[in-house]
């Protein structure tokens, strides 16, 4: 996220995730998932994620369903970010790997985008695959975009006039998607790889 609006932007996000980020013990239900969490949404983690129609990298619409097939680190920004997403997109690829070689354990990360008017399919693509061969990249229309972002209370606004060179600010945590399960945990830019792979690794196992 870049400069000032940064904190703006995350109080934003606050408020649209449920007002605060709690400890389980606190406002979380019981349930078998808990006891891997470091922190919680209010009301529930039903309030993170859902459908979405994106486009694929062969410019194929795609359902969340088509996308969310294994365990997937879901994360939103754009590929002329200067610094922030792709430091977040290498966390992520190397969380992916930690988990398939010291976990057994087959996930993805999903990168979408909140600049579809410059990161179209092609881009994300092509992105997506020099960052992982695992990645997936997905853009789609300024409305679709808009609809995944509302269902992951995700954050994004273009942050100056530039026609070429504009800066996208935007939230940088990081969803744990699960097939059937949806949304089950998030990450801060602050947990390395090795967190998100044992969170996500405890997580797959208490859900299965």
């Amino acid at each position: 996220m870049q400069r000032p609006i940064a904190i703006a932007a995350a109080a934003t996000v606050a408020a649209l995730v449920g007002g605060a980020l709690v400890a389980t013990t606190i406002l979380a239900p019981s349930d078998r998932l808990a006891a891997c969490r470091t922190g919680n949404v209010a009301g529930g983690f039903d309030k993170l994620g859902g459908p979405f129609t994106l486009l694929d990298a062969g410019g194929r619409e795609v359902t969340d369903a088509d996308v969310i097939t294994e365990p997937s680190l879901v994360y939103f920004g754009y590929t002329s970010c200067p610094d922030v997403c792709p430091v977040d997109n290498a966390r992520n690829a190397a969380a992916v790997d930690i988990l398939a070689e010291d976990h057994g354990i087959e996930a993805q990360p999903v990168f979408i985008t909140v600049d579809p008017a410059r990161d179209t399919p092609e881009v994300m693509g092509d992105y997506a695959a020099n960052m992982h061969p695992r990645m997936v990249g997905l853009s789609g229309s300024d409305a679709q975009i808009e609809a995944a972002a509302k269902a992951y209370s995700t954050y994004y606004a273009r942050a100056d006039d530039d026609p070429d060179y504009y800066l996208m600010n935007h939230q940088t945590m990081t969803y744990l998607a699960l097939p059937g399960q949806g949304t089950v945990e998030f990450f801060k830019r602050d947990d390395g790889p090795e967190e998100v792979a044992r969170r996500t690794a405890c997580l797959v196992a208490a859900a299965d």
